[in-house]
């Protein structure tokens, strides 16, 4: 398969000590850091799916395109992680909802009980609806355990294995998740690159990646390594910290499509917060204990946007991260096809000034 790699950025460094701190001083004085003052947010353009399995055609925000990969995605990401495993006709039931609004990024192998249930699960939903070239997958590969590095045949083997439990012949975006800054990214770039010149993948996130290692990716692809396109990280409400530093310096200054995972603080952010006067719910009065001040305060801010807007709580989380510099898809993991409709409005709605400067002011 013919293609080009992005050429970007100075020469490869040759391994000088030093190299790589130069670098991210380069990149991080060319960004400035993200302030709290969010820009107004702009009311997304839209385009209509003239077929669609559930309502006909309809309106959806147009896609967004992953770096300069050429992949464009729905704004908005779905998880396999919270499916049921042993319910396949429950799970196709919300595959079905979310290509049927417009949605088309589905992330397997994103659990943490079996990842390669998810991919199997996927793939026999791709099978019985002829879906395949509707949809984008990603998946991703990472270290196996024990103290043996990754080589170019464990991550090509890994591919192979997802590419069969999937029934399809390409994975559209591979994260590979840098849990070993041990290996030299040398030899994962090689073995990745192979994969995208055969056509079984077609574009890079990063996974886990500190700054320090991005800019070394991108040092590389400089001497015709493949890029990153795309960076998969944690980044919520709740969560900020991590990716708001120089992690999100860098992503911004690459060009990286940010695609946050676990949006909702893995459901917090989805309930609605429990007020005096109310009839008791202990479960949701126990996680609000345990979420703290902060989520409490979060919470209030969320469900009183939600009102204003008509919506729910989870909607204007996943509508304050599109607002956000740099980022591309929130990847949301849900468990029923009725929650699907709450989040795809997520896409659509703005949020305005006031209502996004509360929300940075409650999660600070």
């Amino acid at each position: 398969m013919a293609r080009k790699h992005a050429q970007h950025g100075a020469r490869r460094a040759g391994g000088r000590p030093g190299a790589a701190t130069a670098c991210a001083a380069d990149e991080l004085d060319r960004v400035p850091a993200e302030t709290s003052e969010p820009s107004t947010a702009e009311p997304p353009t839209t385009a209509e799916i003239q077929t669609n399995p559930v309502s006909g055609p309809i309106t959806v925000p147009y896609r967004v395109e992953l770096g300069d990969s050429g992949v464009e995605v729905h704004s908005l990401g779905l998880s396999t992680g919270a499916l049921d495993r042993g319910a396949d006709a429950h799970a196709a039931d919300l595959l079905d909802r979310f290509a049927g609004l417009g949605g088309d990024l589905i992330a397997v192998a994103d659990g943490p009980a079996d990842p390669a249930a998810g991919e199997r699960l996927v793939g026999a939903w791709l099978a019985s609806r002829g879906t395949r070239d509707r949809v984008r997958l990603m998946t991703r590969v990472r270290r196996s355990p024990g103290p043996a590095r990754p080589t170019t045949r464990k991550i090509t083997d890994a591919v192979d294995a997802s590419l069969g439990r999937l029934g399809t012949d390409r994975i559209d975006l591979l994260a590979y998740h840098d849990d070993d800054p041990e290996t030299p990214l040398e030899e994962i770039l090689g073995a990745l690159d192979a994969l995208l010149a055969s056509g079984k993948v077609l574009a890079l996130a990063a996974a886990g990646c500190s700054p320090e290692r991005l800019i070394q990716a991108r040092v590389l692809a400089a001497d015709g390594l493949p890029r990153f396109q795309a960076l998969a990280t944690p980044y919520h409400l709740l969560a900020r910290r991590g990716f708001e530093g120089a992690l999100g310096v860098v992503a911004r200054a690459q060009g990286l499509a940010v695609l946050p995972q676990s949006p909702l603080a893995g459901g917090v952010l989805g309930r609605r917060l429990h007020r005096r006067g109310e009839p008791h719910d202990a479960t949701a009065a126990r996680h609000q204990h345990r979420a703290g001040r902060r989520a409490t305060r979060v919470l209030r801010v969320l469900g009183e946007v939600a009102a204003a807007h008509g919506t729910d709580p989870a909607a204007v989380a996943v509508a304050w991260l599109l607002a956000r510099p740099a980022v591309a898809a929130p990847v949301v993991a849900v468990r029923r096809p009725d929650q699907v409709d709450a989040l795809m409005r997520a896409a659509s709605l703005v949020l305005t000034r006031s209502e996004l400067v509360e929300l940075d002011r409650a999660s600070a």
